[in-house]
C-alpha cells in the first residue's frame, strides 16, 4: 500500500461524483466530515482500506 491515493464517491446531496485524495497512513478505518465542493452540503465520508483497494461511503450528516 502507497502512502498516499485517490478514490471517488458520489454526493449524497447533489449527486456529482466527486475524487478526493487518501492518505493511506492515517489508518484503515478512517471517518470524517468534508463539506461537498459543488454544493457544500456536509458529508460524513467512511474510508476502508484492505488488500482489495479502497472504499469509501458518503453519507448525508
Amino acid at each position: 500500500m502507497t502512502a498516499e491515493g485517490s478514490s471517488c464517491y458520489d454526493c449524497p446531496s447533489c449527486g456529482e461524483e466527486i475524487e478526493i485524495p487518501i492518505d493511506t497512513s492515517m489508518g484503515r478505518s478512517q471517518q470524517y466530515v468534508e463539506d461537498c465542493p459543488v454544493c457544500c452540503s456536509p458529508i460524513v465520508l467512511r474510508i476502508e482500506l484492505d488488500e482489495g483497494g479502497i472504499s469509501v461511503r458518503a453519507e448525508r450528516e
